[in-house]
């Protein structure tokens, strides 16, 4: 089990915000990451590797503690037993696949999990070729094999099907479900692909403002609910087809329907059929509802 109890003042490109999170992540689950960007993903993911460091609070895998302000207990990366992949691939140009496999292996453990694994992503055939020879999604598969060689307690993946297409996104996921299952890792994944989440992780939690708003199970997380709310037209676009309506206190453009248009009158309280899901309201798509 790990355990997470941090702080740490971040210096964003605009505003000052403190990442500020208490969790506790079962062994072999996989947990998801989700919010907006700058909300502290990517930071909370480094504290936990050990890439950089909490300004107070604990961190524990079991009964090994990793990070304790007070003790002053910081295991370096290499001491925490953590795979992490990036959106970046960041493979060694200079090796060949194996070679890149081979460097990350601990001394004394057995060169067949590189044979494994090789198997398992279905790159053996790559394996004496150099990185600038492969496609993206070859690379990214070194990069998740190099990651999990240690055979690591945690595995952390941030956004790492960020530069795929779809196919070779689906390809991925297996791919590391596969993995996760495999070595019976613990995954957190930062992801703002909710199809996604939805597929692979048992748990979601959703970060605001360096904070944790939501924690849920994927699915109901992110169930889309229909909500009809009242709104006042403010203008009517008869050319493109559009209302700019008063919802709450916000201006927002509602596209409407050629018979619809021609019975509405700016000032008319009108319905609208929206979209909630997670907790947030999204007026984008709305359906005026006559």
């Amino acid at each position: 089990m790990i355990k997470c109890d941090i702080h740490k003042n971040l210096h964003g490109a605009v505003d000052k915000m403190k990442l500020d999170i208490d969790l506790t992540i079962d062994r072999r689950s996989f947990l998801a990451i989700y919010g907006a960007s700058g909300a502290g993903k990517t930071s909370l993911l480094k504290i936990l590797s050990g890439l950089m460091k909490a300004d107070s609070g604990v961190i524990s895998f079991d009964d090994t503690l990793w990070f304790d302000n007070e003790m002053k207990i910081d295991l370096p990366p290499q001491k925490r037993s953590v795979g992490f992949v990036f959106q970046e691939y960041s493979l060694f140009p200079n090796m060949t696949i194996k070679g890149n496999l081979e460097y990350a292996l601990r001394k004394g453990d057995s060169k067949k999990t590189i044979d494994e694994l090789l198997d398992i992503m279905q790159i053996k055939n790559l394996a004496e070729s150099y990185p600038k020879n492969l496609s993206g999604g070859q690379q990214q598969r070194v990069a998740l094999a190099r990651a999990v060689v240690q055979k690591p307690k945690l595995l952390l993946l941030d956004e790492p099907f960020s530069a795929l297409d779809d196919a070779l996104r689906s390809q991925m996921q297996e791919y590391i479900l596969k993995i996760h299952n495999r070595y019976a890792l613990t995954t957190i994944m930062v992801s703002h692909n909710k199809s996604e989440i939805i597929r692979m992780a048992d748990r979601v939690i959703e970060l605001e403002n360096g904070k944790i708003s939501e924690d849920e199970e994927p699915s109901h997380l992110f169930q889309i609910k229909k909500l009809k709310v009242n709104a006042l037209v403010l203008n009517i676009d008869r050319d493109q087809l559009k209302i700019e309506v008063d919802l709450t206190g916000i201006s927002n453009f509602v596209k409407v329907g050629l018979d619809q248009i021609e019975q509405i009158q700016v000032g008319d309280t009108v319905t609208l059929e929206i979209e909630y899901s997670g907790g947030k309201v999204t007026v984008e798509g709305a359906v005026l509802v006559l």
